[in-house]
């Protein structure tokens, strides 16, 4: 009896064990949603699982769930109503799964979620609905995604957004009101994308800017004055695009701006020299920053012909 009972008993991984308030599976064979979780569970973590469907009632009965975790599964939709029961939750991270959309109404009863982490999925585009009702959310991961357009405003309602990740999308372009609204954004990632310009205005809308990436994209030009804005700018990178002159923002009291503008054609002559100058920013990849021209500096670190100037100047 014992030889046939210890087969069954082995057949259902990553069982829920009564009064744990924390429930965490990683099983790789596991394909369905554990079922009889206790009511006091405040964070599930099922990842790195088959898991590929889930269905309405998944979370029916767990009133105070805080955190769910179904990172790295096979998930490829989610239904409407899946949050539905689960009106605490403030963290959701549904990373490297097969998602291309999203039901409308999937977050309209989540008005408490802080942290929404979407990235390594296959979104093609944003709705603007998914984010009506999200007014506490403080960070948006949208990376490597297929996102290839932001829709104006379509950020408006997350006031209290802090950070914001839309890096290794295929943007091509950011519409000029793409980041109305974000009034409080202290992080944008916008690294790997395709970005070929910026409107005049693009930051505007968020002048509580800290760190702003922008590196391997394919920028030719900064318009004039498009960082000005952004006075509490700490953190700007530039680096591995195809900019030949330079802006910057306001030089910040108290300590240097942190610049990466290593990897790009710099025309080392008078307007940037003395811009480096002026702003005093702290290079942090100078020996990757040269001079593509004029040719008596091509192939210099762009630091070392700021320090000594051109005598032409």
């Amino acid at each position: 009896l014992l030889l046939v009972l210890l087969p069954l008993g082995l057949a259902v991984p990553c069982s829920p064990r009564p009064n744990v308030t924390r429930f965490v599976c990683t099983e790789p064979t596991l394909s369905a949603f554990p079922a009889g979780l206790p009511p006091a569970t405040v964070a599930v973590s099922v990842e790195f699982t088959a898991l590929g469907v889930l269905l309405p009632a998944a979370l029916a009965g767990l009133p105070q769930l805080q955190e769910l975790h179904l990172s790295s599964n096979r998930l490829a939709a989610l239904p409407e109503a899946l949050l539905r029961p689960v009106p605490t939750l403030r963290i959701l991270d549904l990373t490297d799964n097969l998602l291309a959309d999203l039901p409308a109404g999937i977050f309209a009863g989540t008005g408490d979620l802080r942290h929404l982490v979407l990235r390594g999925n296959r979104l093609r585009a944003l709705q603007p609905a998914w984010f009506r009702h999200l007014p506490r959310l403080l960070w948006l991961d949208l990376a490597a995604n297929a996102l290839a357009e932001v829709p104006p405003e379509v950020f408006r309602p997350l006031r209290s957004l802090r950070s914001l990740d839309l890096s290794r999308n295929r943007l091509a372009s950011l519409a000029p009101d793409a980041l109305a609204g974000l009034r409080a954004l202290e992080r944008l990632d916008l690294e790997g994308n395709r970005l070929g310009a910026l409107p005049p205005a693009a930051f505007a809308p968020a002048p509580a800017l800290r760190l702003l990436f922008l590196q391997d994209n394919e920028l030719r030009e900064l318009p004039a004055g498009i960082f000005v804005p952004l006075r509490h700018l700490r953190v700007l990178d530039l680096a591995r695009n195809r900019l030949r002159t330079l802006e910057l923002p306001p030089r910040p009291p108290g300590s240097a701006l942190d610049l990466d503008i290593s990897g790009n054609p710099w025309v080392c002559e008078c307007p940037l020299l003395a811009l480096l100058r002026r702003a005093a920013p702290r290079l942090t990849a100078a020996r990757d920053t040269l001079c593509a021209s004029p040719a008596p500096h091509r192939g210099r670190e762009v630091a070392a012909v700021s320090r000594v100037g051109d005598a032409g100047c």
